[in-house]
């Protein structure tokens, strides 16, 4: 049988963490950090997989091992002080095989930077490892078969070590460690007799060693390092060879220092093959384009790639004629717009063709060299997604997208590209509607293209799409023009923000300037080099690149919604899209009062008073006659829409918990309603999952609902904090509601319930599925929300379709979609 739950797509970032939290193995799979989780991830394909590791892979040196088989390795160091070693056997069937892990314990603080090599053919036999991390210490490890142990630890007295890279002397077996950190200062280590002898200390840089790497290149050995004083440097390491000693002349000549290798009984040179000076600001990281098999030997291009804060990526290789290291192909990113810096790492595609960068924010760029014209390269798709904890996720109302909101600022917009020819439909970011100056905390849909969002700040801001999202994403999902907006035409183009502002501003068609010829002299004053309007309309076929959605993908501001006293907390909009309830922070009850606002004249409707302390989550019912509260005092309140007046509906509280008939013993976080408005669900830090409801029908009279609501099903214990709930539109073929839990240790648990007779039953609710490890949270889910069809998103399988659709959000930056067979449940 097929199984119930399966992930549909992953969307997150890298670590903002220095060199080394990106890695690109020679099997093509591209590994990175993200919060706790190592996520592999496949760019020829666009396939995201992911690993869950205990910690965070913050300060992490992720770095591929270099297999010479097939590289199924990795290894991954973090701040919880220890290295994994992560094997996996089968990469066809990711989603049933086991990722064996062997976790290497010793340092007493986070984990730098990793490297290790092989030191046989056979790929199960040795492997040397080495570590940096921030207790001073670098340590080799060493592998046999499946068992790994740390064989010696390198003191630096009270420095850092930056970067750690390992090879082989030339034309010996004999392993080389350089060590590059805060004294500026490259230290080359030498196994001599099964121990790391300080040889030799390379000076020259003049600010911390950010990143050194090895690369074997015939008979001479490479160094690359690249430093704070902006500068790349290259070594050589060569076999001396045991001659009469020179004639002194006069010719100029680099210095060579020369150290000899007891147990093989030679002498090795090193000296500076190039200084590299082209960037601007700090240099993180410097990679060497893999080597690759040509002729049945491995062979090493003259490559380099660097990445550096001053916001470029450059490919340097030296002249033909001259053998002088420059710049071949400067790949400039988008300097304008967005909250960009530069970039923390960078890495070749094994066959040179691709590369990718990372930037300060955790985002990724990726390149393509273009297939005629080798000095082009062009942006291509690439995995995204937040980079701080990420508050809210929603649905549309017609189940064709997603939006989140997260702690790092920002609004995304995830939707399914279908591509012409293929059958496979990938989820991408296509919009960041809204790029903040506060943490982002809630989100409601208004009807299909307009959303209200509420940040750390005392305002609602009220979004809608603009003309070109429109266009973009018919031509991205495929849904035709018409089906999607019936009055385009009187729509703004896009949306800019100004200079000193946070309100993204319309830009309607007569706004923007042409951009003046190259050859034209156009003054540089200073009004030129900032104009006032960014954004420019592009026409998609396809997901736009990081640098497009930083600045021509954000929404106009239509409307602030003024009231609340504190930090907004949480938002909710009724199905008929007539209404907007929110509610802010709260430590006492006149601050803790929702107020509803009309979303045609945008006027504050009602404020209703009842909790003492914040309200953490609000839910309109389906039939839009009830909307639930419930709070950090433990209680949740039911209000009942009046007959409305001239000024719009009119809420009274119905029914509410109190010291004596709360259930709960915690702050409760979430609620959600059952699709026919019977029964509602509420889960709390307590562990308890209850669902509430009006159970014995026969003694209602109105306005006694007080007195009928209670709980209709037994307590169930999650078994941690329930931080999140959602209960699916869609029943399961038998008629029970499948409700969906989300932990605070950020598993997801879906059960299924159904009111069996008069009184609550433990037998009402069954377990369906509890998702595995490597497909939950690794941090506190934030919030569940169903799709409301059945169905796919970009599958037409509406109809008779068994799929439904759960997106998740969490504090561990990821926002997931799960397809869940609800037949299987």
């Amino acid at each position: 049988m097929a199984a119930p739950v399966s992930l549909c797509h992953i969307a997150c970032c890298a670590n903002r963490a220095g060199g080394g939290a990106v890695a690109w193995g020679r099997g093509g799979l591209f590994a990175f950090g993200s919060c706790h989780d190592g996520i592999l991830y496949d760019p020829a394909r666009r396939r995201g997989r992911l690993g869950n590791s205990g910690a965070a892979l913050d300060s992490q040196g992720n770095r591929e091992l270099r297999h010479f088989s097939s590289e199924t390795e990795l290894i991954s160091g973090a701040s919880d002080k220890q290295l994994i070693l992560w094997d996996w056997k089968d990469t066809v069937t990711w989603n049933n095989q086991l990722v064996k892990s062997t976790p290497l314990k010793g340092h007493t603080e986070a984990v730098f930077a990793v490297d290790a090599v092989c030191q046989s053919d056979e790929p199960d036999l040795n492997l040397l490892i080495a570590s940096a991390a921030s207790d001073s210490t670098v340590r080799i490890w060493s592998r046999h078969g499946s068992e790994a142990k740390c064989i010696e630890i390198l003191q630096f007295g009270n420095g850092f070590v930056m970067d750690v890279c390992l090879s082989f002397l030339p034309g010996s077996n004999v392993p080389i460690l350089a060590c590059g950190g805060d004294d500026c200062k490259i230290s080359l280590f030498v196994q001599q007799n099964g121990q790391f002898q300080k040889t030799l200390i390379l000076p020259g840089h003049e600010d911390w060693i950010r990143g050194v790497e090895w690369a074997v290149c015939g008979e001479d050995l490479f160094l690359a390092s690249c430093a704070q004083d902006c500068l790349i440097r290259i070594w050589k390491v060569s076999t001396k060879s045991k001659q009469l000693p020179e004639t002194e002349d006069d010719s100029i000549k680099l210095k060579e220092n020369i150290f000899t290798v007891k147990d093989a009984d030679t002498s090795y040179a090193v000296s500076l093959e190039s200084v590299l000076a082209g960037h601007e600001n700090w240099v993180y990281a410097v990679h060497w384009q893999p080597s690759f098999s040509k002729d049945g030997s491995m062979q090493q291009p003259m490559r380099i790639l660097s990445a550096s804060m001053d916001k470029t990526v450059i490919i340097w290789e030296p002249d033909k004629e001259s053998g002088i290291w420059l710049e071949q192909a400067s790949v400039r990113v988008g300097e304008v717009g967005g909250n960009t810096l530069g970039f923390f790492d960078c890495q070749f595609s094994p066959d040179g063709s691709m590369i990718i960068a990372h930037a300060f924010h955790g985002a990724l760029h990726l390149w393509k060299q273009a297939s005629v014209n080798k000095k082009e390269w062009t942006p291509e798709v690439v995995i995204s997604g937040h980079f701080n904890s990420v508050e809210d996720v929603k649905w549309d109302p017609e189940g064709e997208f997603i939006i989140s909101v997260g702690s790092d600022q920002t609004t995304r917009l995830f939707a399914p590209w279908k591509r012409k020819e293929e059958t496979e439909v990938t989820w991408h970011e296509i919009a960041r509607p809204q790029v903040h100056g506060y943490d982002l905390r809630c989100l409601a849909m208004i009807g299909r293209f307009e959303f209200v969002s509420g940040a750390d700040e005392k305002v609602l801001r009220v979004f809608r799409a603009p003309k070109n999202f429109i266009e973009n994403f018919s031509n991205i999902t495929g849904i035709p023009m018409e089906k999607l907006c019936s009055h385009s035409s009187d729509l703004p183009e896009g949306a800019t923000v100004p200079a000193l502002g946070l309100s993204n501003k319309a830009v309607f068609e007569g706004d923007m300037t042409a951009q003046p010829d190259e050859d034209e002299e156009s003054f540089n004053t200073i009004s030129n080099q900032y104009p006032e309007v960014y954004f420019q309309p592009l026409i998609l076929t396809e997901p736009p690149p990081e640098d497009h959605l930083l600045q021509n993908t954000l929404w106009p501001e239509i409307q602030k919604l003024y009231g609340h006293g504190y930090e907004i907390f949480c938002v909710a909009c009724n199905n008929s899209n007539t209404l907007i309830a929110s509610a802010c922070k709260a430590s006492k009850k006149e601050h803790a009062s929702i107020i509803l606002w009309s979303t045609t004249s945008w006027k504050k409707l009602q404020s209703l008073c009842f909790h003492n302390l914040t309200v953490t989550q609000l839910a309109f019912s389906p039939d839009d006659r009830f909307l639930l509260a419930v709070s950090r005092d433990r209680n949740w309140s039911l209000w009942k829409k009046q007959d409305s007046s001239e000024s719009g509906p009119v809420f009274t509280c119905c029914a509410y918990t109190d010291k004596n008939t709360a259930v709960h013993s915690r702050i409760i976080w979430s609620c959600d309603w059952t699709p026919d408005s019977k029964y509602f669900v509420t889960g709390s830090r307590d562990k308890k999952v209850i669902i509430w409801g009006q159970c014995d029908f026969s003694v209602i009279t109105e306005g006694n609902e007080l007195d009928s609501i209670k709980p209709c099903s037994t307590v169930l214990d999650a078994g941690d904090s329930v931080t999140a709930v959602g209960i699916s539109h869609v029943l399961t073929p038998d008629g029970r509601y499948i409700v969906a839990v989300g932990l605070e240790n950020g598993r997801i648990i879906l059960y299924t319930w159904k009111q069996s007779g008069e009184e609550p039953a433990l037998a009402d609710w069954t377990t369906s599925v509890e998702i595995d490890n490597s497909q939950s949270h690794a941090l506190a889910v934030k919030r569940l929300c169903w799709r409301h069809h059945a169905g796919r998103a970009g599958h037409n399988d509406e109809n008779s379709s068994k799929w439904l659709q759960l997106a998740s959000c969490g504090a561990d930056h990821c926002v997931k979609i799960f397809n869940v067979n609800r037949f299987a449940l």
